[in-house]
């Protein structure tokens, strides 16, 4: 199983240091940054001090410019955040999450990302919409900041705390063999969703004018399917006929 660690529009480059450190300490080493406030992050001074011996981690590191490069492969998404989202994806504490997620019928997905967002302002909605879950980490309601490089280590420490009661000891954290049911990555959902969104307002079922939740609502049901590649053929072909029928009408 592979684990990526996101961290979204960074502005600290000494918290991208001590989130390598925090993320070797579990046996972590997939780091992307996405649009980082300084371009040479990974290289900046004030990071490599901070990652006191997790050098190995920042080398590997690598910083793109959409959240989409940063999901590729991707196939269970879990955002952070302070407070739940209206119409975003269940809020629970990163420990429950993790262990009804390695102990429920379904085999365990074959790629987790666990993104974090801003130090200034979290992570956006939009983001946190197409996630599976919001992972809140359970601290003083009077107080409840964390600094991004203890979030990181919170929730690496109970994300390896499952994986090693699921595994019955110290689990791996490289990916496993590739499945016979592929699940489809966070980019494939999103293209599809693209498709469909498109497709829905052709046929005139939904106004780009007045959209409402529509399609976070359709981001978080078919989170809920856990959709195989497969099953995108299909949706991206019901989507095409839609089109088709609707450009029959207007001929």
């Amino acid at each position: 199983m592979q684990t990526r660690f996101v961290l979204i529009e960074t502005s600290h480059a000494g918290n991208v240091g001590a989130v390598a450190r925090a993320m070797k300490v579990m046996g972590f080493d997939d780091l992307v940054l996405v649009r980082p406030r300084w371009p040479d992050v990974l290289q900046r001074v004030e990071a490599v001090e901070r990652a006191s011996g997790a050098a190995d981690v920042l080398a590997r590191a690598r910083a793109v410019a959409t959240l989409e490069e940063a999901l590729e492969g991707m196939t269970h998404l879990c955002a952070t955040v302070m407070t739940p989202r209206d119409f975003g994806p269940p809020t629970r504490s990163p420990r429950a999450h993790f262990q009804d997620l390695l102990a429920g019928p379904q085999a365990p997905p074959p790629g987790v990302a666990l993104l974090f967002g801003s130090e200034r302002y979290g992570m956006r909605n939009e983001d946190v919409y197409r996630c599976h879950a919001a992972l809140s980490i359970p601290t003083d309601p009077a107080y409840g900041s964390l600094n991004l490089a203890a979030a990181v280590q919170l929730v690496a420490y109970d994300w390896r705390q499952a994986l090693a009661a699921h595994a019955g000891g110290w689990a791996a954290a490289a990916p496993a063999s590739v499945p016979t049911h592929v699940p489809a990555d966070a980019a494939q959902v999103a293209r599809m969703l693209a498709h469909w969104q498109q497709a829905l307002i052709d046929v005139g079922f939904l106004d780009p004018a007045a959209p409402k939740k529509l399609m976070p609502r359709l981001q978080q049901l078919f989170n809920r399917a856990a959709p195989s590649q497969q099953d995108l053929h299909i949706l991206r072909g019901i989507a095409r006929a839609m089109q088709d029928a609707a450009a029959g009408r207007r001929h």
